[in-house]
């Protein structure tokens, strides 16, 4: 049994990766953290999260000696935000731990991308090189072989798993940029309460134009400029991403769905619904991301859905466990 700690467990993610870890038949949970000075610390997981209530009873204990936690720990899964990931990782790693971070600390490798998008200057230069991107379907040889794992966010898995195929099949008119229209439910805010994410200020609006930092990881890994504007919704959870491509010359609807068809065959979390365009309430509590789609002419919209909490964030870093130990894929996933 591997023994795994979940560092930032008392945020939504946090508290679904705990549940995924109870359930998993390989994996141990040896401890849930927060930081020391979170108002959280000392409570336990069932009291943050009623939904765990006879389920798991774990303390959610504050971080204070990271070397011993480590000592402790096979597997560490870090829901922490973006700064913390930076520090905290290497520090699990240089212990022999397997780290799955799903912050943004070491998406992107790119000169000046977290001064400029992140507000910090990367100083792990060595273990940005040596991590691997957590898109499951797309980096299984990475991820079986890498230490450090950085798990894509929402937006951008719902975002590539719909282009990528098209992509890589050469079906995409270079001239013109992907456009991505995606909407987001206020749990992607996270669960600290302000007045952007209450659910009684929130109304449906676009957000980050032209400035969102899922636009240059998006772009990063594509390795195509996109046109990328966010919206939040007035719902709990889920992403649904709208894209407008312009195909290449005369690109039929048969290639698009071998495009498809060729990329997921066998990739047990996304499910293709082709002229059924997706829809969140198919998605939401599920760790599949649906992908469906409709071409006119020289142009096709691409429609995909995942739950934010999930395939955009614990379920996906599960899934790269998974991937990376051996097991089924969706091992505690459904």
């Amino acid at each position: 049994m591997l023994k795994t700690t979940i560092i930032g467990a008392s945020g939504y993610t946090g508290a679904e990766l705990a549940l995924m870890v109870h359930k998993h038949p390989e994996l141990t949970l040896s401890g849930l953290y927060v930081s020391a000075n979170s108002l959280d610390a000392g409570k336990s997981i069932a009291e943050l999260h009623g939904k765990l209530a006879g389920i798991i009873s774990h303390p959610v204990l504050p971080l204070t000696d990271v070397e011993a936690v480590a000592q402790a720990s096979d597997v560490v899964f870090l829901a922490t935000a973006h700064e913390v990931s930076h520090d905290l990782a290497p520090t699990f790693l240089a212990q022999g731990c397997q780290v799955f971070d799903l912050s943004g600390a070491f998406r992107v490798k790119k000169e000046g991308f977290y001064d400029q998008f992140y507000g910090f200057e990367h100083q792990h230069e060595a273990w940005l090189d040596n991590s691997v991107y957590g898109l499951a379907e797309w980096n299984q040889d990475g991820i079986k072989q890498c230490q450090l794992v950085a798990v894509p966010g929402c937006y951008p898995t719902a975002s590539q798993l719909a282009i990528k195929p098209l992509l890589e099949a050469g079906l995409v008119d270079g001239s013109q940029w992907p456009v991505i229209n995606a909407t987001s439910g206020v749990s992607g805010a996270g669960r600290k309460a302000s007045m952007t994410n209450s659910y009684c200020e929130v109304s449906l609006q676009p957000y980050g134009v032209f400035n969102h930092r899922h636009q240059p990881e998006i772009a990063s890994h594509l390795g195509t400029d996109v046109i990328f504007t966010p919206h939040l919704g007035n719902f709990k959870r889920g992403i649904l991403a709208t894209i407008t491509i312009k195909l290449a010359k005369d690109v039929t609807e048969q290639q698009v769905a071998e495009a498809f068809n060729s990329a997921y065959q066998g990739k047990p979390a996304v499910r293709l619904t082709a002229d059924v365009l997706p829809r969140i309430q198919n998605v939401e509590n599920t760790p599949f991301c649906d992908i469906g789609w409709k071409v006119q002419g020289e142009h096709i919209i691409v429609v995909s859905a995942i739950d934010n909490l999930l395939k955009g964030a614990s379920s996906q870093a599960m899934q790269c466990l998974n991937i990376h130990y051996g097991f089924p894929e969706l091992t505690a996933l459904i």
